[in-house]
């Protein structure tokens, strides 16, 4: 038959020389697993014609890069207990030849494979040793195999350089069983040596990819349909759009791919050069319209087919640096976990000594020399209608509602991407299971519509073996989430009471005047007396108003009011009690505004609790105050000697804050033009980055430097006559507050419009901390939460016109330069979605939440705003027309109107 079949065998878990030992029947495998893991192998792409797979190659450098693997594995660190249940061999096999560079097949209930060359074996992957198939029919070299996407009737289409020929799998079967010949019907002859195979949606056509062209076949008989041209190298692989079976998209070796129009045979779209390498992978997304592309370096990229024949990318995944994070995570687990000095990273614990930069390997293994650096090609990938997290009902993580994941297949093991974060969320490496026959892949089929478990069928990329691989879901999915919180989840809205030592139940107490001890008693017990000892002196005239007005200074002039002081409820028309929640977004210029004169940057802008004013802080050392409508003139403030950084509005929105590069911090009235209290250098160390009000008014809460400080205010603007001078607003340091291991605070941001003990800060180190101030210290850090430093967190304060469910309070946004917007819970500090399309190479460009909670807008420095949906990472609006970089963005509370400003100080208000 040439094909030989035996059983996986059990072998001792003694380790890697007991295990090689009892595989002296597999020199091949046990001699490349030897030079992969004692030297240095490094798997890069070899530009030449033919196959992808044979683009790679072995090298070895003598010292390990970024990822190292020592004897004892980060799994076997971890969770030693579920390695043997995660995934099990179900059958291997050995052909005659190698299949490294042959596409494999795989489906829900058959596995396909050729064997002899010119066979092809089909397996019931429930019980592949009983249920064996083999088609004849080829004469040539089988390149390429293929199932079809229906149930009934399950079509297999196999290719070589003679016939590409489709099976009817069961009637196929019928006939052995009545003792006929199986049959299949050959629909293209002669077509060249054929790499990829995709049957349509309606399994009415096959699109054939052979070298640099791609034949479209019909599926009931032979004939050619289309031939598309236009690839420079090798198509490696082709699939249809399942939301439109006329498109169908390819990518090459020339490192692009391409849309295709299958009803007028024509071009629609075709990419730039995406990568350094070749394409190897293509997989469509079910549930969106998008796709996703994957490379000889492990680089992949999402996109979404839009309408207009155009095409974006959102997302773009570098798995070696994601499977750096996600290994990171697991071994500061298993680190915690043998020290119990040291809390989990998800704890309600001090975790600021946690960091991502630990090594991959302990103190023996660094000894040991140089260990293996394998570069991972994307060799195959499959699209999962579901997150693993969501198998386990403990997990209590928010979960936007598009949200699925993606099956990646490299030559070292399988990955599971979070399509909504771009993150690991499990991984599967081959050389953690010893009892698995192949530990280096060289081609893959993935396939199953099972929540339980996924099937994988594989060939050895230096032998001859083909196996086929059962992953466990649900145990897979507990590894996933063995490092995740396990403890009580924190959450931004108060769920106890303040503690009596809480810095939170700091009052503001009057100290008393002490008097000389002279003056409160004298000796003998006689009170002290005026010198006039009459009740009245009628010739001084004390007792009575004076005859004539005598001049009395102005001492507090009444100022003109701006138009913008003026009755509230006059000036705008439109807000409604109540905000509509199922409003369209604020996409359409409503109105225009320049701020200044000359070019001036608005550094930051605001609206108030009732959404009626806009504050604007500008680098001209000014404040305006607009009305929500961006009509008649503003009321200025002046006075700092900086830049405006910050402002803020109290929840009355009668008092004002703005912090500047000047180390200083005002309050202001919004009826007068001059600040009520005042803290300057003697508090700041370095200007405040981020300031406001806290804990529904009561704090003042302002970073500065590395710190960020607490303050208690009292606020008064009444003064004395004869002591004018004197100010009666006072406050008080609550507390200061160090971020660990970064020289400063990037930004700072805490919930002012309800309780909430929660305090989130981002430095300079790319680290995100999170303080709860109700016990007064950092209860978590999350390290390297982007590759540069958060220049602003926006949180979902929601507002007062608008009811959200409680759990979505939990969620935040972050962003910082070249690394696009994250989407985090706070009940698991894990992203929950990442948002890119945007430009923000070097300007830090603004976020900003909408009251409802469903839309975001961010800055670029494309001269444009965009608008998404939080449960989307593809934007839904760009927002054109203005001049410059958009730097900050602001929703206003009460109504869906959106307000941008610009690097040369121009306001943009759009509404739906």
């Amino acid at each position: 038959m040439g094909i030989a079949i035996r059983e996986p065998r059990e072998r001792a878990r003694t380790g890697v020389q007991g295990a090689a030992r009892a595989r002296t029947n597999r020199r091949p495998q046990r001699a490349a697993r030897a030079r992969t893991n004692s030297r240095l192998a490094h798997v890069e792409p070899r530009h030449c014609a033919g196959h992808c797979a044979s683009h790679w190659a072995v090298r070895t450098c003598p010292e390990p890069p970024h990822l190292m693997w020592g004897s004892t594995t980060v799994h076997q660190i971890a969770e030693n207990g579920h390695l043997k249940e995660v995934i099990t061999e179900k059958h291997c096999v050995q052909a005659s030849t190698p299949l490294s560079h042959v596409q494999l097949a795989c489906c829900w209930q058959y596995c396909a494979f050729p064997h002899d060359k010119r066979d092809v074996c089909v397996w019931n992957i429930h019980n592949p040793i009983l249920q064996t198939l083999e088609l004849k029919g080829h004469h040539q070299s089988i390149t390429a195999l293929a199932f079809g996407n229906h149930y009934e009737p399950t079509l297999l289409c196999s290719a070589a350089e003679d016939y590409v020929i489709i099976w009817d799998v069961e009637a196929c079967q019928m006939r052995i069983q009545q003792g006929f010949v199986p049959r299949g019907t050959v629909v293209g002859t002669l077509l060249g040596k054929v790499l990829y195979l995709c049957f349509s949606p309606d399994d009415q056509t096959l699109a054939t990819c052979a070298d640099n062209k791609i034949y479209v076949l019909n599926c009931k008989q032979e004939d050619i349909l289309a031939v598309l041209e236009g690839h420079l190298g090798a198509v490696t692989a082709a699939e249809f759009c399942p939301r439109q079976s006329n498109i169908l998209i390819s990518i090459s070796e020339d490192r692009t791919f391409k849309v295709w129009d299958l009803t007028s045979n024509a071009l629609l779209y075709q990419s730039a050069v995406l990568s350094g390498y070749p394409l190897l992978s293509l997989c469509m997304d079910n549930r969106a319209n998008q796709f996703i592309t994957g490379s000889a370096n492990g680089q992949l990229d999402v996109f979404t087919l839009l309408d207009g024949q155009q095409c974006r990318r959102v997302l773009h995944i570098d798995l070696q640096k994601e499977q750096q994070k996600y290994c990171c995570k697991i071994q500061q687990k298993a680190r915690s976990s043998e020290n119990p000095d040291v809390e989990s990273i998800n704890s309600l614990g001090n975790c600021k000594n946690l960091h991502y930069s630990s090594p991959y390997l302990n103190e023996n293994d660094l000894e040991s020399g140089p260990r293996a650096y394998i570069e991972l090609p994307i060799l195959r990938m499959a699209h999962c209608e579901y997150l693993l997290s969501s198998l386990l009902k403990k997990d209590s993580s928010f979960t936007p509602g598009s949200s699925s994941s993606l099956w990646v297949g490299t030559i070292s093991g399988l990955f599971n991407i979070n399509l909504a974060t771009g993150e690991i969320d499990a991984t599967v490496q081959f050389e953690d299971h010893l009892r698995l026959s192949i530990q280096t892949a060289g081609s893959y089929a993935i396939g199953s519509r099972s929540t339980n478990k996924i099937f994988c069928l594989l060939s050895s990329m230096f032998g001859k073996h083909i196996a086929l691989l059962e992953v466990h879901m649900h145990e897979l999915a507990r590894m996933c989430l063995q490092h995740r919180n396990e403890e009580e989840s924190l959450s931004v809205i108060a769920r106890t009471p303040l503690l009596p030592n809480s810095p939170l139940n700091c009052d503001l107490k009057q100290k008393e005047k002490s008097k000389p001890v002279g003056h409160s008693k004298t000796a003998s017990g006689i009170k002290d007396k005026p010198v006039v000892f009459h009740t009245k002196v009628k010739s001084s005239g004390y007792t009575s108003a004076p005859r004539v007005n005598m001049f009395t200074p102005k001492v507090n002039p009444p100022k003109r009011v701006s138009s913008v002081m003026k009755e509230k409820t006059s000036c705008l028309k439109g807000i409604t009690k109540e905000y509509p929640l199922d409003s369209l977004a604020p996409s359409t210029l409503h109105a225009r505004v320049v701020v200044s004169n000359q070019p001036t940057p608005v550094c930051c802008i605001q609206y108030s609790g009732d959404g009626k004013l806009l504050a604007v802080g500008l680098a001209d050392k000014s404040m305006l105050v607009y009305n929500s409508s961006l009509t008649g003139s503003p009321a200025v403030f002046k006075g700092h000697d900086g830049a405006v950084n910050c402002v803020g509005w109290t929840q009355n929105n009668k008092w004002l804050l703005t912090a500047s590069e000047d180390r200083s911090l005002w309050i202001w009235p919004v009826h007068g033009s001059t600040p009520a209290l005042m803290l300057g250098t003697e508090t700041f160390s370095k200007p405040a980055r981020s300031a406001q009000f806290y804990y529904m008014d009561k704090f003042l809460l302002f970073s500065s430097g590395s710190e960020f400080q607490l303050h208690r205010y009292h606020l008064d603007t009444s003064r004395d006559d004869i002591k004018s001078y004197k100010k009666k607003s006072k406050s008080r340091l609550v507390g200061k507050f160090k971020m660990a291991g970064t020289q400063e605070i990037s930004c700072l941001s805490a919930v002012n419009d309800f309780y909430s003990y929660i305090v989130l800060t981002a430095g300079t180190n790319r680290a995100l901390e999170v303080f709860d101030l109700n016990v007064g210290r950092s209860v978590v850090t999350v390290p390297d939460a982007h590759t540069r430093p958060v220049h602003h967190i926006c949180q979902n304060n929601g507002s007062v016109f608008s009811t959200q469910p409680s759990e979505f309070y939990n969620l935040f946004l972050t962003t910082a330069v070249t690394d696009g917007i994250k989407l985090w819970d706070l009940r698991t500090l894990r992203s929950v979605r990442r948002y890119e399309g945007h430009q923000n190479r070097c300007q830090p460009c603004g976020i900003a939440l909408s009251p409802c909670g469903r839309f975001l807008a961010t800055g670029s420095e494309d001269k444009c705003a965009y608008l998404f949906e939080l449960g989307s990472s593809n934007f839904i609006h760009k927002l054109s027309g203005h001049t410059e970089t958009v730097i900050n963005l602001a929703f206003s509370s009460s109504a869906p109107k959106l307000t941008t400003a610009t690097l040369d100080g121009k306001l943009q208000l759009f509404i739906p």
